[in-house]
This record gives C-alpha cells, structure tokens and sequence, in this order.
C-alpha cells in the first residue's frame, strides 16, 4: 500500500510500457488508463546495483535497430566464472504501447562490462569492450559507440 495508488488501486486500462522514463538506472511503467490520464509509475528505489543501458542505432539495418541481439558480459568480483546477459531490440510490447527501445541489463556488483557483442539484422556484428556502467550508451552499425549518458542524479531531479 505504501507504493499508492498507481499500484493499490484498481483500474481499467488497455496497455502498459517499461522503460527507464527518467534515466535513474531502473525501470519504470506507464499505464494507460482506459478514459483517463496515463500514469507514470516510478521506481525510486536505491539498490546499490550497476546497470547499463544500450540504444542502438542502424545504418545497414533499420534505424532503431530492431532485431539486434546484445550479449553484454561482466564479471562479478570474487569470481572467476563471467556472467553473460542476452537481450534484443523489440518493437511493440502490448496492446497500445511501446516498450523503451533502450536494452537495458541489470549488473549486480559488476564493476565494467567485459564486452558488449551487438549482432545487427543486416549479419554486422560489433564489440565493444571495457565499458563503464551506470550509464547509456548509443551504438551505431559498423561504427561502435558514438554517444554516452551519464544517469541522472537525485540532485538534478530537484524542483529549482
């Protein structure tokens, strides 16, 4: 009940969106209420977690990279062993909405990622190795990274 209302009340609504709206490093959902606003539930919780998230952009293949299969790979301090993560850009998600296009892959205590492996629609496949977490990084085809985001912090979603 603490949550409120976006999560303890009951409503209808026809679709719902996952995505990091305000670029923290966790995923929030927007809900589309049927006849009515839609809602932005936030997760504001503070786990101490690293977290990387990957915007592709084609150029051989489509422009938003839909299709891409992103290995993202860490080791986690202590062990030996590396820990593989699989994702793809997806279009779509549910019934009137849209999913973050951004994949984003949650780290735990891993302090870099080893190597990101894009495996682009058109057969191009890209590394990346050595990235810094906690941020956003923009890949394009054939090229490699081209852009990065810093997360924001609670000091800059302070009301001024």
């Amino acid at each position: 009940m603490q949550a409120g209302p976006g999560i303890s009340e009951p409503i209808a609504a026809r679709g719902c969106a996952f995505g990091d709206f305000d670029n923290d490093g966790d995923l929030d959902m927007v809900i589309n209420p049927v006849n009515d606003y839609p809602q932005l539930v936030r997760c504001d919780s503070q786990t101490a977690n690293n977290w990387i998230k990957v915007k592709t952009i084609g150029t051989k293949s489509n422009r938003s990279g839909i299709g891409a299969r992103i290995k993202c790979v860490t080791r986690v301090p202590g062990e030996a062993k590396p820990h593989p993560q699989i994702d793809e850009v997806r279009s779509g998600g549910g019934y009137f909405s849209q999913n973050d296009l951004r994949v984003h892959f949650g780290l735990g205590k891993a302090e870099k990622i080893e190597s990101l492996e894009i495996r682009w629609p058109s057969g191009q496949v890209d590394t990346v190795k050595d990235v810094k977490p906690n941020q956003v990084i923009y890949v394009k085809e054939s090229v490699g990274v081209i852009q990065t985001m810093a997360p924001k912090t609670s000091k800059d979603n302070a009301p001024t």
